[in-house]
């Protein structure tokens, strides 16, 4: 059976006797109804696991102790910046969901010209946390110890001209040349349109700022799955699927 696996964050070191988070409890107590004795991992991002067990059970709360520390060899060595033009609803968690299980490391909310999703600064923040929860899920599921960083909102232009990576590429209909024509890099960005596309002049903006165009084949992908794909594809090429 799988061990149960939580993001814990703080200071995890062997030996250490310390409270769960609440977050953690509600699984561990009221979902899976653990035990004392019973065994969980644990991550706090610094890409190490921490063998765990229960040493106190109560209705809200749970303590555990340390047992052992590994490294995790899960981290693709292709670090991809994501640049996610912002969709609507359980569009734009799905995107980060599978991102984040096929390795990226960093992703940057946008907004482009054609970008649906109209938000306030307050609610901007509220979204960069929900999407850092669903990055936390998604790294319990995959097992990864490095959490992607989900930074805040920032305009396609502000993004295309500051992001530093030594490939960087726009998704668009025509490809200046073929994936397997590039040297191994070790940093990638990826600029993502919205729903109803990026504009020719974002385009054209954008490989102003040095980004090339990426066509992933003859079919149009929507929004929310062209990362996934482009990302399978870098990682088969230069990371490490496959």
């Amino acid at each position: 059976m799988r061990i149960p696996r939580f993001y814990q964050p703080g200071d995890l070191q062997p030996g250490h006797t310390f409270p769960l988070s609440d977050e953690v409890v509600q699984h561990v107590v009221r979902a899976l109804r653990m035990r004392v004795g019973d065994v969980l991992e644990l991550f706090n991002g610094d890409g190490h696991n921490y063998r765990a067990c229960l040493t106190q059970v109560e209705k809200r709360r749970a303590h555990v102790m340390i047992e052992s520390v590994s490294i995790t060899a899960v981290e693709s060595p292709l670090l991809v910046h994501i640049g996610q033009s912002v969709s609507r609803g359980e569009r734009m968690d799905y995107a980060v969901q599978k991102a984040t299980e096929t390795g990226m490391a960093e992703l940057t909310p946008l907004l482009s010209e054609r970008c649906e999703v109209k938000l306030d600064a307050q609610r901007q923040a509220k979204r960069q946390q929900h999407w850092q929860q669903v990055v936390v899920s998604a790294c319990e599921q995959s097992g990864r110890a490095v959490v992607p960083v989900i930074n805040g909102f920032q305009s396609l232009d502000d993004w295309c001209a500051g992001v530093d990576a030594e490939l960087k590429f726009v998704l668009h209909h025509h490809s200046a040349a073929p994936l397997g024509a590039y040297e191994t890099p070790q940093s990638v960005a990826l600029l993502i349109g919205p729903e109803g596309g990026l504009t020719e002049a974002e385009v054209e903006r954008a490989m102003g700022h040095g980004f090339q165009p990426l066509a992933l084949g003859p079919r149009v992908m929507r929004t929310e799955t062209a990362p996934v794909a482009a990302q399978a594809v870098m990682h088969y090429l230069w990371g490490d699927l496959g």
